[in-house]
């Protein structure tokens, strides 16, 4: 666990070395085509603060982006219970309890450290779970909490929406622009950044997501000491194929299982680990926990 955590802090760096030298690449490719080091140092100083700004307020963003509310003991009750008795036996402070109403079957965990987290399910999903399966899938977002996974994903979630805010950008500067006022080459870097820069964010959390749901489903069976808890949230899970109502692709790492519609490309580009792999593992390992 310790090494986990260690290794999720290191990344959270890493990520946002990587974020800053690929901004900075950018923005020095941009001041030489137009000789302008304005040009470097304004893109470079706008992305860390943008970037800045979504790591530390990501968990009130994520909370606006999916609609979520706080909740209390007596609005939520069995919700409630779960994350207090599951948080206890992590040893870690209890987060802040949030439900997004909504008839598709979900949960995540937000914020930076144990300190500041919080951990929200949907309605759909508080109206299919019995109180084992809702104790499994809280304590497999208490895990991600508790061994700093939550860190790296709100870094993810950073690079995510500040790279979709530059490629943004770009778009709009091109056909905004004056015509006489567009290099061609630039032209060129921009739409080819506006492309990939996407993608490449994708891939980044692709990297960065599958194996700590593994992980996660793995910490969660060794606080609950029920695998079969669990299980039966993901078997039900698996038969489920409403998408959530707020879909954000930044945000998909951040939820139990993929919100996004069901499809090829989605299911190709996943976040998340097939339901069926994640199945396979616990029952495969039921013996050991």
């Amino acid at each position: 666990m310790y090494s986990s955590i260690s290794t999720n802090k290191r990344n959270t760096v890493l990520i946002f070395a990587s974020f800053i030298a690929i901004i900075g690449g950018i923005g020095l490719i941009f001041s030489q085509i137009y000789s302008d080091h304005a040009v470097f140092w304004t893109t470079l100083i706008v992305a860390f603060i943008y970037a800045g700004v979504e790591y530390f307020f990501s968990s009130k963003i994520a909370i606006k982006m999916s609609g979520a509310q706080e909740v209390t003991r007596p609005q939520a009750p069995e919700l409630y219970a779960a994350v207090e008795s599951i948080s206890i036996t992590a040893g870690i402070p209890m987060p802040k309890v949030y439900i997004i109403n909504d008839p598709a079957p979900n949960a995540f965990a937000a914020g930076t450290k144990p300190d500041n987290a919080l951990v929200c399910a949907t309605t759909g999903l508080l109206d299919i779970m019995n109180k084992e399966e809702l104790e499994g899938v809280v304590a497999h977002e208490i895990s991600h909490i508790k061994n700093y996974d939550i860190r790296v994903s709100m870094a993810a979630f950073a690079l995510t929406a500040a790279i979709g805010f530059l490629a943004d950008t770009i778009w709009r500067v091109y056909f905004w622009s004056d015509n006489d006022d567009r290099s061609p080459i630039a032209m060129l870097i921009g739409i080819v950044i506006a492309v990939i820069a996407p993608i490449l964010a994708l891939i980044t959390q692709l990297a960065i997501s599958r194996q700590r749901e593994y992980l996660a489903d793995a910490s969660a069976v060794m606080l609950t000491r029920y695998p079969q808890g669990l299980i039966s949230a993901l078997e039900k899970l698996k038969t489920t194929t409403t998408p959530m109502r707020k879909q954000s692709s930044s945000m998909a790492n951040l939820y139990f299982t993929n919100p996004l519609k069901k499809g090829f490309m989605n299911k190709l580009f996943s976040t998340h680990p097939p339901l069926e792999e994640r199945i396979a593992k616990l029952s495969e390992n039921s013996s050991k926990f």
